[in-house]
């Protein structure tokens, strides 16, 4: 397998971009979902057909993210980390991203709700909050410790507009290199497999 280490400075960071952009062209109010990222030239060499599927015709780009689906039991906040954890990838893949939107409030607004018990009402309370920002978030991770995100404002849906940066999503990030950390046992979920059957790596 061709190591991390051989995977150019900007590899995590291109992948990230190609991911949002992507994300992005099929427009708001999108389900969480994940990939996996994996070195495009031993993706040539062992898979060359599915190299081809994905539209990994040469290594120009590093990293071929292959779209997992949907994550399984939902992804709201409180389980997302649990979600996770369940999921172990092959040898073969190097990273992992996320996309995922939420609703972000500036801390006055939030230090506001700290009172709301339920979830629900909650989630009623901040989508209907006039200082709320919908975001577009995509966090990604390499198994040895590398991270990368992107942020998207819906009220700024532009490409030019879209912040990126290595400590941009660092929760997100944390998150999901749970799924790189040796399992207890016999864990199964989403991304156990690399599927290249839900979507094409370029639109």
């Amino acid at each position: 397998m061709e190591s991390v280490g051989t995977l150019p400075p900007d590899a995590l960071s291109r992948a990230v971009v190609e991911i949002e952009k992507h994300v992005s062209s099929a427009g708001w109010d999108q389900p969480a979902q994940l990939f996996a990222l994996v070195p495009t030239g031993e993706l040539l060499r062992a898979e060359p057909q599915l190299a081809a599927k994905l539209g990994a015709e040469d290594a120009s780009q590093p990293l071929t993210p292959v779209a997992q689906g949907e994550l399984p039991g939902g992804v709201d906040d409180d389980n997302l980390a649990d979600t996770l954890g369940r999921i172990e990838w092959p040898d073969g893949v190097a990273g992992c991203a996320l996309a995922i939107e939420r609703i972000v409030l500036p801390a006055a607004a939030e230090s506001g709700l700290s009172s709301v018990e339920s979830d629900a009402e909650l989630a009623r309370l901040a989508g209907s909050d006039p200082r709320r920002h919908e975001v577009r978030m995509v966090a990604a991770v390499l198994r040895e410790g590398d991270r990368f995100g992107a942020v998207r404002l819906r009220a700024h849906d532009e490409d030019s507009a879209v912040l990126t940066g290595v400590d941009l999503v660092p929760t997100l990030c944390e998150v999901l290199s749970l799924t790189f950390e040796p399992s207890v046992g016999s864990r199964s979920g989403a991304g156990s497999e690399v599927d290249g059957d839900d979507e094409e790596r370029r639109p």
